[in-house]
């Protein structure tokens, strides 16, 4: 039976365990979104991870709008992760990027005063994280047919920027009710052109993007996250299982070389869904690596392993305050507490300071 310690393949990357870094936002970056110097540090003090998934990194201002985040369309921050993957690298870990389009959760105080966009004209709810405090979200404009290619593409060279810094492969952010689920469910696409309606037009532009980020990096260095159990950000589907399964389906048939499900139980601790993870019954339609996340400890993701329903598990937050969880899990070392308070702040303190087991 699989355990957590076993090798996998994923596409071109060979990892040494199942026990991946699931991607955190961790507002470490400069305003002007570019990689600090103790990013990298961070990363390395984690490379015993069989994978680290990065945060999240937005592909264009268009698309990115949280304080402090980092991007990957200009050369200073392509250079700033640059520095990041070498310090993985030289750790002897392996390192994916996770593309990120936020959508309608961008605050126009982003974007000079312009309105996010979605797949229609509406507003997330709850508020917006920005350099001036929490603010209430904008109505994002819906985006017109002819604009959806230079989302693509906008991928596309993501994808290319990734390579260029260093990365092994782009995991594409399509979950957490960000651009592309906004497209994919249909609480949040009203759309009546071939992006909307039907599932078939809704998981379009998920299979526009994942063929361009292939045809960029190849297939075996691609993947993808979506989060199918559930509201996210005001993002919900009324009838998940037939449009998930065709999701997985299409992904599938491109050969992306590896998939992650983000699925918060019932009772998690941090987000909660609203029915049972899908993953059980979604696993027969990729036929690819399947990742688990959301809410995991060491025994949950082992029986799920050795009952076939993931191949690997991506942890969160223990990863933060654990910089060496896999030896923590290993070994059978207690489990250190983060602190929510620095989960977000710009300083090393609860960053850099969570030591190794002794």
């Amino acid at each position: 039976m699989t355990s957590l310690f076993d090798p996998i393949e994923l596409g071109a990357i060979k990892a040494p365990n199942r026990i991946f870094m699931a991607p955190m936002t961790r507002a470490r970056g400069t305003r002007d979104h570019v990689p600090t110097p103790m990013m990298a540090d961070y990363y390395r003090q984690r490379a015993s991870a069989g994978l680290i998934i990065s945060e999240a990194v937005g592909i264009t201002q268009q698309g990115l709008g949280w304080p402090y985040a980092t991007g990957l369309w200009t050369r200073e921050q392509i250079a700033g992760w640059r520095q990041v993957t070498d310090a993985v690298h030289d750790a002897g870990g392996r390192i994916i990027v996770q593309l990120w389009h936020m959508g309608r959760t961008v605050h126009s105080s982003f974007l000079e005063g312009e309105r996010p966009v979605s797949a229609s004209a509406t507003t997330a709810p709850s508020h917006a994280h920005t350099y001036d405090g929490r603010q209430p979200y904008d109505e994002a404009r819906h985006l017109h047919a002819d604009e959806i290619p230079a989302i693509v593409s906008d991928f596309h060279q993501g994808a290319l920027n990734a390579l260029g810094a260093g990365f092994d492969g782009a995991q594409i952010h399509a979950a957490n009710g960000y651009l592309i689920d906004q497209f994919l469910r249909d609480s949040a696409n009203f759309r009546d052109d071939h992006y909307g309606g039907s599932i078939a037009n809704r998981i379009r532009l998920l299979r526009e993007v994942t063929e361009a980020v292939a045809e960029a990096i190849g297939a075996d260095r691609t993947g993808v996250r979506l989060s199918p159990n559930g509201e996210t950000q005001g993002v919900r589907d009324s009838d998940p299982l037939p449009l998930f399964a065709a999701a997985l389906e299409t992904l599938s048939e491109i050969g992306i070389a590896h998939l992650e499900l983000r699925e918060p139980p019932v009772d998690g601790t941090f987000g909660v869904g609203d029915m049972a993870p899908l993953a059980p019954q979604l696993r027969p339609f990729f036929k690819g690596p399947l990742i688990l996340n959301s809410d995991f400890d060491a025994a949950r993701a082992d029986a799920d392993l050795k009952a076939g329903v993931g191949d690997a598990v991506a942890f969160g937050r223990p990863f933060i305050s654990n910089p060496d969880l896999p030896r923590r899990i290993a070994e059978g070392f207690p489990l250190a507490s983060d602190d929510m308070a620095t989960w977000f702040t710009q300083g090393p303190e609860g960053y850099l300071d969570y030591p190794a087991a002794l």
